[in-house]
C-alpha cells in the first residue's frame, strides 16, 4: 500500500515548514511508524552526503534523522546552489545535472517534475508516512505555472496540505488569509488547516483571532506552536541571528567571514554552542576584531569570495593576525584559499580564470567537473583524535604542504598543516561536530582544558524537544486523518 502523505507549505520563506516536519517526523517514529521526510525542490548552499555519496539539502539529512533513517537521494530529489545572484548549480538525485539561470530553469522543471516524482513512487512504495515540505511560499504567483515545489507537486501527488505561519514576524493572519487568497480554488480546497509558529504570550489573547480565521477561511487552526528559547536545529540555508551563546567567563575568541556565497556555515553551529567559545560571523563592512583562531568557511564560489575578501581588508588582517601568533583554519574552499593559486580553465563557478590565494600554503588547486562527494571517517593527524564529516568539493589540490596533512583516512591523507604548526586546512566538513575532535581543535588554539560538548547528542535533544512540544500544542488526532 502506497505510503499516506502531508505537506507542509508556509506563507513565508523560514515560516517554520522545514521545523514542522522534523518534528512531525519524530512525532511518527517514535509512534513505531514508518516515516520518510521528503522536498520535492530545495535551494541552499547548506548541503549533507548521503550514504549513496549524492548531495541533498541540509534539513533533509536533519529530517531523516528524526525518522531514524540515513539521509538518501530520494528525499530532496532536485537541489539548486545559487552561485551568482541569477544563476545555480542543479542537482538531480544527488549529483550534479547542469548550471542554468533563473529563466532557463524554469523551462526545465517540466522535465524536472519526472526526476520528482520517481524519487516520490519510491518512497512510497518503501514507507507508511511521508511527510513533504515546500519551498518559500505557494502564492507567489509569478511562479505558479510550472511549480513543482509547492501546489504543483501536491496537486500531482494528491496530498493534503497544511499552512504554517510565523507570528513572531507580525501580519501572521494577513499571511495567511492573503496566502490562501493567491491560490487557484482547486488548491485552496487542498489547504486542510494552519499551524501559527513562534507565539509569545497568553493564547487566550489570540483565541478571538483563531476563532475570526476558522469562521472566515473555513480551515482549522490545527495548532499554535510556542516561541522556544534556546532553541537550535541545524539551518536550511540562512545563517540564524540568535544562536550564538556569550560566554561570560574569558574564552576562546573565533572569527568567521560571511562570504556572500558561504556553504554548510553550519560546520561552526558547535562551535556558536560551545559554552567556552566566544564566535561571531563577520559580514561585509564590518570590522575585523581581534581573535584567537579564525576559520575560512566554505564557498560556492572561491574566487569571487577570495575577491571578497580582498574588498573588505581580510589579507591583511590574517597576516597581522598570524604575525602576533593567532591560529587559522581553512575548510574546503576556505582551504583552498590558502594556497598560492585557485584555477578554474572551465568556468566551474564562474567566468573561466584563476585566482592568487593567500598564499600560506606551498600549493594550487585547480576546479574541476566531477565533485567529489564521500561520507569520511578519518583521525585528526595532530594528536590522532577521531573526526567525521563528508566532503563537498569540485577542487583537486597538489603541493608540498600537503605532505604534513591535517586529517589521517584509512586510505589517504587529506590537507596540510604549516611548518610552525599555526595553520590547518582540509577539505572536511563537520569537523567540530565530534566532541573528541572539536576540543583537540580547541586545545590547539589556545583554549586549556576544553570541555567535550557532544553536538550530536545535543541536536537529538532538541529533536526531541521539538517533538514534545508538537504533541502537546498541535491537534495530532486531526493530523493523522489528514493523511
Amino acid at each position: 500500500m502506497p505510503a499516506k502523505t502531508i505537506m507542509i507549505q508556509g506563507t513565508t520563506s523560514d515560516a517554520g515548514k522545514s521545523i514542522l516536519v522534523t518534528g512531525l517526523c519524530r512525532v511518527l517514529a517514535r509512534a513505531g511508524l514508518s516515516v520518510a521526510p521528503f522536498k520535492p525542490q530545495n535551494m541552499a548552499l547548506n548541503s549533507a552526503v548521503t550514504l549513496e555519496g549524492g548531495e541533498i539539502g541540509r534539513a533533509q539529512a536533519l529530517q531523516a534523522q528524526a525518522c531514524g533513517l540515513e539521509p538518501a537521494n530520494d528525499m530532496n530529489p532536485v537541489l539548486l546552489k545559487p552561485n551568482s545572484d541569477i544563476g545555480a548549480q542543479v542537482i538531480v538525485h544527488g549529483k550534479v545535472d547542469s548550471t542554468l539561470d533563473a529563466t532557463a530553469y524554469h523551462e526545465r522543471k517540466p522535465a524536472l517534475l519526472h526526476a520528482v516524482m520517481e524519487s516520490y513512487r519510491r518512497l512510497q512504495d518503501r514507507y507508511e508516512y511521508i511527510v513533504v515540505e515546500g519551498a518559500g511560499s505557494p502564492a507567489e504567483i509569478n511562479l505558479r505555472d510550472r511549480d513543482i515545489a509547492n501546489m504543483g507537486f501536491a496537486e500531482q501527488a494528491d496530498c493534503p496540505v497544511i499552512l504554517v505561519a510565523d507570528i513572531d514576524k507580525g501580519g501572521v493572519f494577513a499571511h495567511l488569509v492573503g496566502t490562501l487568497d493567491l491560490l487557484s480554488e482547486t488548491e485552496r480546497q487542498r489547504v486542510d488547516g494552519f499551524v501559527i509558529n513562534k507565539f509569545r504570550g497568553d493564547i487566550e489573547l489570540l483565541r478571538p483571532g483563531l476563532s475570526w480565521l476558522e469562521q472566515n477561511t473555513g480551515k482549522k487552526v490545527l495548532g499554535v506552536l510556542p516561541y522556544l528559547h534556546g532553541f537550535h536545529l541545524d539551518a536550511e540555508d540562512a545563517i540564524s541571528p540568535d544562536t550564538d551563546v556569550r560566554p561570560e567567563e574569558p574564552a576562546l575568541k573565533i572569527i568567521a567571514p560571511v562570504f556572500p556565497r558561504i556553504s554548510n556555515h553550519t560546520d561552526f553551529d558547535p562551535l556558536r554552542l560551545h559554552p567556552q567559545v566566544d564566535f561571531r560571523f563577520i559580514g561585509s563592512g564590518e570590522a575585523i576584531p581581534p581573535a584567537d583562531l579564525i576559520i575560512l568557511p566554505g564557498t560556492k564560489n572561491v574566487r569571487q569570495d577570495l575577491q571578497w575578501m580582498q574588498d573588505n581588508h581580510w589579507f591583511p588582517a590574517i597576516y597581522r593576525h598570524l604575525r602576533y601568533g593567532g591560529k587559522l583554519i581553512g575548510i574546503c574552499g576556505g582551504y583552498q584559499m590558502l594556497g598560492s593559486v585557485i584555477a578554474d580553465p572551465l568556468g566551474i563557478e564562474g567566468e573561466p580564470g584563476s585566482s592568487e590565494g593567500l598564499g600560506l600554503f606551498r600549493m594550487e588547486t585547480e576546479l574541476r567537473p566531477q565533485k567529489q562527494l564521500k561520507q569520511v571517517r578519518a583521525r585528526l593527524a595532530l594528536d590522532d583524535t577521531p573526526v567525521s564529516g563528508y566532503e563537498i568539493h569540485a577542487g583537486i589540490t597538489q603541493g608540498k604542504a600537503l605532505q604534513k596533512p591535517a586529517v589521517l583516512l584509512p586510505d589517504r591523507q587529506d590537507g596540510a598543516i604549516s611548518e610552525d604548526g599555526r595553520i590547518l586546512g582540509c577539505y572536511l566538513h563537520g569537523l567540530f561536530d565530534e566532541a573528541a575532535a572539536c576540543a583537540s581543535l580547541l586545545q590547539w588554539a589556545g583554549l586549556d582544558q576544553a570541555q567535550a560538548t557532544d553536538y550530536r547528542a545535543m541536536r537529538e535533544r532538541q529533536i526531541e524537544r521539538l517533538a514534545d512540544v508538537i504533541e502537546e500544542k498541535m491537534d495530532i488526532a486531526k493530523i493523522f486523518p489528514l493523511m
